[in-house]
Parts: C-alpha cells; structure tokens; sequence
C-alpha cells in the first residue's frame, strides 16, 4: 500500500472514538433498543436468547452464556469447574504474565493459585517453551489469553494440555472473530472462553457486558445458574451465586453489531498492515506479523527502546493523536498482590517488565481513517531519535 498524501493541518485522531464506532451502524442500534424499551421486556428475555445463539454459531460452539462483564465470564469458569469437582481452592492455573489484571483477578477471587509465565518478546504471547517447566501436580488448567487481538493458541499448548490433563481456558476478550491457522475461532478451541463486550472492544456492547462460550453442557448450566444468584429454577438455588446478567438492551445491541463484526475486523488489519508497511524508526519494534486470520488488530501495539516511550506518548499528544500504554504495571507488581503468597517473594518478570515501560499502542478501530492512519505513522517517523532517554516509571 502506497503512502498516502496527507494534509498538513490536522485535527485530533483520538486512540478510538467509541461515538464514531457506534455511529457506524447508529440507526440499526437505534432500532434495537427502542425494539428492547418498547417490549417491556429488560432481562433473560428474547434478546439475550438470540444474541447467545448467534454468537455461538459465530464461534463455533454449542453453548454460549451471557453474563455482566468479561471478568465475571473467566470468574465463572472457574468457580463452575470447582463447583464441579474439578478443581479446588489452592491448585494452580498456569497464566501469561503479560496480561491485563483482570485475567489472573479471576483466578484468585477463586482461591487459586495463578503460576506466571514470561512471553515471547517477538510475539508478546505466551512462551510455550517456558509452560511444562513450571506444571507441578497441583495444575490444573491453562489460562490462555490472545492478548491484542493475536491468536496465541499453538499445538504444544493443546499437547501439554492433553498430556498433563489441564483444562484450557481461554480469556478472548480482546480476540472476537480472531482464527486459529486451522481455521476454529479463538473462543472455541479450548473447554471454555471468556468473552469481553466493554465497549472499546472488537465487539463492544454501549456499556459492560460479557459471555462465556463452551462445548460442554455441564459447564454452561452451572455458569448460568452462578451468574443467576446460583438458581436453576425460581427460588430454588443450588449454588451461593451472585447476580451477573447481561441485559436485553446490550445483547440487542451486540446482535447488530455482530452482523459486521467481521467486516469491522477487516477495516482494523487494513490500518495494520499499513502500520506494517510504512513506520520505519529504528527506536520502534513491531511485533511479528501473524497471517492475516490470526490478528483481529483489538490494540497495535509497538515496543519503543531506550527509555523513549512516554516521549513518544507525549510528542503523539502534543501533536494531536492519541495512544494508550498496556499495560504499564505489570500484574505481580501491582499494590493488590504486594503480599500474595505466590508472589512472594515478588516475582522477576524481566520480559513483562521490560513490556510495561516500553509498550505503546497507536489508534486502531473501525472509524479511523486512512488518511488518519498515514498521519500518525508521518509523525512516528519523524520521531526525534535524540530525545533524552526518560528512566522507567
């Protein structure tokens, strides 16, 4: 792709304008909910039923269960299988230690015990070289997070997964329509998947929203009634739950916007791949370039040397564009588990430290233009390769 001309004078091209995305389809969400208002009808109702069941068939299960947010669908997960027998308070869940916090939140708020796993600095996934060293008796599953929108499921993870017997759990909430090279939806490929639908997200509901996805018909009862105050049938609870549905307005919503989800998945690796081609910075590191079914491009992120980053962030700013840095302390540095006792003591992490003060992500997203796109890789080129080295936060 040629480098566009572009205009001087620039307005401001924020990170993601979650107005200009919803505005893309406006009037058919428009339509939805006054659909949902007008039907008096605001929860476990028509729309959750055929939001779940088009998003199951778009992810390639048999169940789909709708929840309030993304970080109750992994805390379900876990909660039903220990509900189920198959695991308990205490076992170990291997995670990736680059990850948002809401991944290994999930995993504690259910008594167990998150063993963190470095990342492979070309792909900033987790290291699947580094996974059978740390497998102790105690492991029980593998939480597996295709993290930015990249598939990070490899065939040593399913082996490993069969060889130990681990529950594969796969947090896609930055992931939705991303493939596997054989052709299955992340959210499908291992025994159960959170799904995420705040609103920045790939598929974003117009507030928080969640789901998880699954083969097995056990799993997903229990999900249900635990995110139903634990009740299978009205007034009568088999479980201590909590109340986490997700309500008819935003399944609506979300049944509009999956119609283009994947045409919107298409505009985002356009605007990658022309991230790709043109920014050329020696100071600017990109991560390797999946095939094309294996990105759905939620963030861009790129890794800025020497101590350049929040420069970066700043002459960015200053010049009308706006990034966001993910994560810039990691999880195991985080005050909250100061004192847990797998973190003591605390953990070394060098890669997902290091990720943490240099990680930058660029405006990525279904409105932006491109036009827009080539003035932010005009601006990273012209990036001054003298900018004092700042030392990380």
């Amino acid at each position: 792709m040629p480098l566009l001309q572009v205009d001087s004078k620039m307005n401001y091209i924020p990170f993601l304008s979650l107005k200009d995305v919803t505005a893309l389809h406006g009037a058919e969400i428009n339509e939805a909910v006054s659909r949902v208002v007008n039907d008096g009808w605001y929860l476990q109702g028509r729309e959750n039923e055929q939001f779940e069941r088009h998003y199951a068939e778009f992810i390639g299960t048999k169940y789909c269960v709708g929840c309030a947010n993304g970080l109750d669908a992994l805390i379900w997960i876990f909660r039903a299988y220990i509900e189920m027998g198959v695991m308990q308070p205490g076992d170990e869940v291997i995670v990736p230690a680059n990850t948002y916090i809401a991944t290994i939140l999930a995993i504690t708020e259910n008594g167990l015990k998150p063993v963190l796993v470095e990342p492979r600095p070309n792909t900033l996934e987790l290291d699947d070289d580094k996974i059978e060293t740390v497998i102790t008796p105690h492991t029980k599953a593998i939480a597996l997070v295709h993290l930015y929108g990249r598939n990070a499921y490899t065939d040593k993870i399913g082996e490993l997964c069969r060889k130990y017997n681990l529950k594969l759990v796969e947090d896609n909430a930055q992931a939705h329509g991303c493939k596997h090279f054989d052709g299955r939806v992340t959210g499908s490929i291992g025994d159960a998947a959170g799904h995420s639908f705040y609103p920045g997200k790939n598929l974003g509901a117009l507030g928080d929203g969640g789901a998880v996805t699954t083969n097995d018909e056990e799993l997903a009862n229990a999900i249900r009634a635990l995110a139903n105050y634990g009740s299978q049938r009205k007034y009568v609870f088999k479980y201590t739950g909590r109340n986490s549905r997700l309500d008819e307005i935003q399944a609506a919503v979300l049944d509009v916007k999956l119609k283009y989800l994947v045409e919107d998945n298409q505009h985002r690796k356009e605007v990658a791949h022309y991230y790709y081609e043109h920014i050329n910075n020696p100071l600017i590191t990109l991560p390797d370039l999946l095939p094309n079914e294996q990105n759905v491009y939620h963030l861009f992120p790129i890794i800025v040397a020497g101590g350049r980053r929040d420069a970066l962030h700043d002459y960015l700013e200053q010049n009308e564009v706006g990034t966001v840095c993910h994560y810039p302390i990691a999880s195991h540095k985080q005050e909250c588990y100061a004192k847990a006792d797998w973190n003591d003591p605390q953990l070394s992490l060098p890669i997902t430290e290091r990720l943490a003060d240099e990680e930058l992500s660029l405006p990525i997203g279904p409105s932006i233009t491109m036009e827009e796109v080539a003035q932010v890789v005009g601006l990273i080129n012209k990036f001054c390769r003298h900018v004092t080295p700042q030392p990380p936060s």
